[in-house]
């Protein structure tokens, strides 16, 4: 496994959410505060930026090639240009707080997506997107995140970072219910970097690729939580990870540049920029978004 290299210098003040599109042979991502959709082309280096109309948390791939996104006021369907097509659902919890963060679509092609409470005081919740309209599988998080399935859709992973916890829980394709949960992985609190779970990926093996905000590096869990591998980043706040390319074996790498100490950006002056690194155990493709499910 080579170390991670810069293949996009776009000065993100939050990059988030990549999402591979295998059909265009392209990434997706957001600019969160920067309210813009990213798109990169690796073999041609063409990049796209689009503007959107509000904090934009995540995205997923569509039926029809169009975006699902996770915004502050709801969630939309979206063109690849930011334009909003249709709004799907609001936004229930208080805006002055509250936005959606992380979200994943699922095997059964429902949209899970969480919030984040921006006043850290554990109002935020994990719901379910579907053609009867939003529903709260979980509550009392303080930013959820980490969202990935199992291959089979038996299982999910999710994170609340600021409590420095992956929690896995059973999952149930065919209702999209959410069963026992158990601790996955919990990082030291206490380390002086303070490094956390953002957002994740799981790879062919099972394994849990995850980007430590605020810890410079990403890491690789195995399906029983033991640590096998961590990877330096060039940024100190990495944000979420992705698979590309033809065979799925490029590691995508977003991180957040804005709003960070001054001390910070000159020592990651490429902050808030797309990474990548070859791996070795590729990814598997995302599922669609049905809005008829």
């Amino acid at each position: 496994m080579t170390d991670a290299r810069l293949v996009l210098d776009c000065a993100a003040r939050l990059g988030e959410s990549p999402v591979w599109d295998a059909q265009e042979q392209a990434l997706y991502f957001v600019d969160i505060k920067g309210r813009a959709l990213h798109r990169y082309h690796p073999e041609s280096g063409a990049h796209a930026v689009a503007s959107v109309a509000e904090d934009i948390g995540c995205i997923g791939l569509t039926k029809g090639r169009a975006l699902i996104a996770g915004m502050r006021s709801g969630v939309f369907l979206i063109g690849r240009d930011g334009a909003s097509l249709k709004k799907l659902a609001d936004n229930a919890e208080d805006q002055s707080w509250s936005r959606f963060n992380d979200g994943r679509v699922d095997p059964a092609g429902r949209f899970l997506v969480g919030t984040i409470d921006e006043e850290r005081r554990g109002r935020a919740g994990l719901y379910r997107l579907d053609r009867s309209g939003l529903t709260k599988l979980l509550d009392g998080l303080m930013t959820s995140n980490g969202l990935a399935f199992s291959a089979d859709g038996a299982q999910v992973w999710h994170a609340d970072t600021p409590r420095f916890t992956v929690t896995r829980y059973a999952y149930d394709a065919a209702t999209d219910a959410l069963g026992e949960g158990e601790v996955f992985c919990r990082l030291d609190e206490a380390a002086p970097d303070r490094a956390r779970p953002d957002g994740a990926a799981l790879d062919v093996d099972g394994c849990y690729w995850t980007a430590l905000y605020e810890g410079a590096r990403i890491q690789r869990w195995s399906p029983h939580g033991e640590l096998l591998r961590e990877v330096a980043i060039p940024a100190r706040c990495p944000t979420m990870v992705a698979f590309g390319g033809p065979e799925l074996k490029t590691l995508y790498v977003t991180t957040a540049g804005g709003d960070r100490p001054e001390e910070e950006r000159d020592r990651y002056p490429h902050a808030g920029g797309l990474f990548a690194l070859e791996v070795d155990v590729p990814g598997r493709l995302e599922p669609l978004f049905d809005p008829d499910v």
